[in-house]
């Protein structure tokens, strides 16, 4: 069981501001949720592979194949502005 200072000592670390009157139903509330992990603490799990994710997953990604790209000019033909062979945007960090 928690305690009431407990509720508020951790609400003090995460900085937390609770209702004085909310603490026992919050100590209650968390109390409860500290039992039901006690009971999944109880399951054997002796014969269970440790795992990463409960399903299985594998890459999405393709395979990075080298192409042509778009030429430079090509690129710049419809910019509205361009410089030195860059696209020149209006500057944003002042």
């Amino acid at each position: 069981k928690i305690t009431q200072q407990e509720v508020l000592h951790v609400a003090r670390l995460a900085r937390l501001e609770i209702d004085p009157a909310s603490v026992d139903k919050l100590a209650s509330q968390i109390g409860q949720v500290l039992e039901y992990v006690d009971t999944l603490n109880q399951v054997d799990t002796q014969e269970v592979d440790p795992t990463t994710h409960a399903i299985s997953l594998t890459n999405a990604f393709r395979d990075d194949i080298v192409k042509p790209s778009l030429d430079r000019e090509a690129a710049l033909s419809n910019a509205p502005a361009q410089e030195d062979g860059n696209f020149q945007v209006p500057k944003v960090i002042g």
